[in-house]
């Protein structure tokens, strides 16, 4: 990938992840997974572009615990684990974030990272919700960007 293809990319990490959450990155290696996939990797950072979202690989704990989390219940897991999006009564906790905010799914038993979304609603928001979405699921474990990322 040339510089300007990084530098890119890394304006629009930087835009849309919390502060910190960013280490300077020389350049990015691309592992297509299909044709709205991507896996894009350097030394210090590994990352999911999915369409036009760049969000944190769900196996680097120590990135994604500088953004903010939504924790599931134990009856939830199978079905973000499948790709759903995340729906407000399967909820228990609320991180702080505002809508189009990146954040990340736990389960409520051991607060496991299981997946990667884009926040469709404010917390404050979702908080007040009977029902409805709340986290538009991108990457999930065991999802294709999951197994690929075993075979680099």
């Amino acid at each position: 990938m040339s510089k300007s293809e990084t530098a890119d990319i890394i304006e629009k990490i930087t835009a849309r992840w919390p502060a910190g959450a960013v280490p300077r990155v020389k350049t990015f290696k691309v592992y297509e997974v299909d044709a709205e996939k991507k896996i894009l990797v350097s030394d210090e950072l590994t990352a999911v572009q999915v369409k036009d979202a760049i969000v944190p690989f769900l196996g680097k704990p120590d990135v994604l615990a500088k953004f903010p989390a939504v924790t599931v219940d134990m009856g939830a897991v199978k079905f973000v684990c499948n790709g759903a999006k995340v729906l407000r009564p399967g909820i228990v906790e609320f991180g702080q974030f505002k809508k189009g905010d990146i954040v990340v799914v736990k389960d409520q038993s051991h607060g496991k990272m299981l997946a990667v979304g884009v926040a469709l609603e404010d917390s404050e928001a979702a908080k007040a919700m009977p029902k409805g979405y709340v986290v538009d699921n991108l990457h999930y474990i065991s999802d294709k960007i999951w197994e690929a990322h075993k075979e680099i």
